[in-house]
């Protein structure tokens, strides 16, 4: 029992990226999305918070950035906005944009430090589990342990091991959230650009 608990325990400690120790993900951990990455459209430099100040914009943000409208429906929700003249349709483009780079990127960052913060309780709960295994080992190695901390120490380290093991099962989903978020701002990004055409 001891030697499986010790290789559940031994896997929290490796991060992907030495750079990021509490980053537990597969995939690199890239801090914030760059606007290049996902937009090739017009230049946002000009944009700053515009976007809040109009309401019609602000609300689709808001309705497309809660992930929430299938991505067939966000476009159309898109195409509705984006309207009028050639320059009428690039300022909305932007601002469009511009709400909802600001909006999932800041959504994105506070999973990914969510995600840290999970998993640095994760290592906590995993030297807990260590310091309680020692403790048994000791009580074990002395010529007449108390059977019943025996018991007792064997039956928390048993418990901890399958809560720590169920957590660290959880933090492969929520390790895709990210990655979800990066998707949809892309096909959004995508979708903008393409009612500019």
């Amino acid at each position: 029992m001891a030697i499986a608990i010790e290789l559940v325990l031994r896997g929290v400690a490796l991060a992907a990226d030495p750079r990021f120790p509490d980053w537990p993900c597969n995939q690199v951990k890239v801090p914030e999305i760059s606007v290049a990455a996902v937009w090739a459209g017009p230049v946002i430099d000009d944009v700053g918070d515009a976007w809040e100040k109009d309401p019609a914009i602000r609300d689709l943000v808001a309705r497309l950035a809660a992930r929430r409208p299938p991505l067939e429906q966000a476009q159309k929700a898109i195409s509705d906005v984006i309207t009028g003249t050639e320059s009428e349709r690039q300022t909305k483009a932007k601002l469009l944009f511009a709400g909802l780079f600001k909006s999932l990127n800041d959504e994105r960052s506070d999973v990914m430090r969510g995600i840290e913060r999970y998993f640095r309780k994760q290592k906590e709960f995993s030297a807990q589990i260590r310091s309680t295994i020692l403790q048994l080992r000791e009580l074990q190695d002395r010529p007449d342990p108390d059977q019943s901390r025996v018991d007792e120490l064997t039956n928390r380290v048993e418990w901890d091991t399958r809560v720590f093991e169920e957590r660290r099962k959880t933090i492969n989903f929520v390790c895709e959230v990210p990655v979800v978020i990066e998707q949809r701002l892309f096909a959004l990004a995508r979708a903008i650009q393409q009612s500019l055409e």
